[in-house]
């Protein structure tokens, strides 16, 4: 579904400046340099209109949160909604994930999330899934050793892909289920999971922490 355009976006924007990094290369090696007394540093990959960013950075005020997000109608809603609540751990990148190296340096980031992101569907779109080992390869490079992965989906087919998928770059999997709120609502929800989880629908949801790995040689 398309976002509707925001009515003064610009504006909104730019109310929000304190919380976006205009040149998030600049930060790549120096991102703790904006809290140093962060305990973690947690990358959000689609954070879409922030609901999960928000009430996460409340939560846990020691980390550092970095929001990664393409579309700014979503951006400049998770930006007011973190301003609103005066949270001072939360900074936001318009930017593709497929370029993350740029921005972080090798072992900077403790914690990856991964929250319903598009699940590509078709075979020939696969390797545009973020759990695709194209896309894990690249996490490996600003992963720290034994740094996650945290993926949560409504998408059965997905999760049941992403279960294969994953394992095969070097991370093993825990906290695998296929039903998280079965008996009530766990953690913090994005917007999305919470509308599902009023429809019933069934949230898919795993850890995947980065072990020693050698990418295998092209034969």
């Amino acid at each position: 579904m398309r976002m509707r355009k925001k009515k003064n976006l610009l504006p909104r924007m730019e109310r929000c400046a304190a919380l976006q990094i205009k040149d998030p290369i600049a930060h790549r090696g120096h991102w703790r340099e904006l809290m140093p007394e962060a305990r973690e540093l947690r990358v959000e990959l689609g954070c879409g209109k922030g609901r999960f960013t928000a009430g996460t950075a409340a939560a846990e005020p020691d980390v550092l949160f970095v929001a990664v997000e393409m579309v700014p109608d979503a951006m400049v809603v998770a930006m007011e909604r973190c301003a609103a609540e005066g949270l001072r751990n939360v900074r936001f990148i318009d930017a593709n994930a497929n370029i993350l190296p740029e921005f972080f340096a090798p072992g900077e980031v403790d914690r990856i999330y991964i929250n319903f992101c598009d699940p590509w569907p078709t075979k020939r779109h696969a390797k545009r899934r973020l759990t695709h080992g194209n896309f894990l390869k690249l996490y490996r490079k600003v992963l720290k050793d034994g740094g996650q992965i945290h993926f949560k989906t409504d998408n059965a087919p997905l999760f049941a892909w992403s279960v294969e998928e994953i394992p095969q770059f070097g991370f093993t999997l825990s906290e695998v289920t296929d039903d998280l709120h079965a008996n009530g609502a766990v953690g913090v929800m994005t917007d999305y999971e919470a509308k599902f989880h009023e429809l019933g629908t069934p949230i898919h949801r795993l850890v995947a922490t980065m072990t020693p790995w050698e990418e295998p040689e092209e034969e």
